[in-house]
């Protein structure tokens, strides 16, 4: 079990990408704060072998010790999956994370598109 800390890189027209990789079996995933961004798209990829990668948020002010809770698509539904996947969040978070359960010799990784300013 290790803490899988996020990275981030510029992408296109003033969006940026944060990227958890390689996210084994009981691994815990550092939060990553992007308060205020527009449009998040999360992308769910990798070998699941039966994990279950949750996306979550908190709006508290520190990202450690914050109350997190499951992130929803536009429809409603919690951003829990099983396999790859692409989805918009609805909600506005100050830190957000990925975490995982189950699965065997799992390795997911799970990347965010954001906008850099809020419209």
């Amino acid at each position: 079990m290790s803490v899988v800390t996020p990275t981030r890189e510029d992408g296109q027209g003033g969006t940026y990408i944060v990227t958890w990789a390689d996210i084994g079996d009981s691994d815990t995933c550092a939060p990553y704060s992007i308060p205020g961004a527009r449009d998040r798209t999360v992308q769910i990829s990798g070998t699941f072998n039966s994990a279950t990668i949750v996306i979550q948020g908190t709006v508290d002010s520190d990202g450690t010790n914050g109350v997190y809770a499951t992130l929803t698509d536009p429809q409603g539904n919690a951003i829990s999956k099983t396999s790859a996947a692409i989805e918009a969040i609805t909600e506005n978070t100050t830190w957000t994370k990925p975490t995982t359960s189950g699965g065997s010799s799992s390795s997911v990784t799970v990347k965010i598109l954001y906008g850099s300013t809020m419209r």
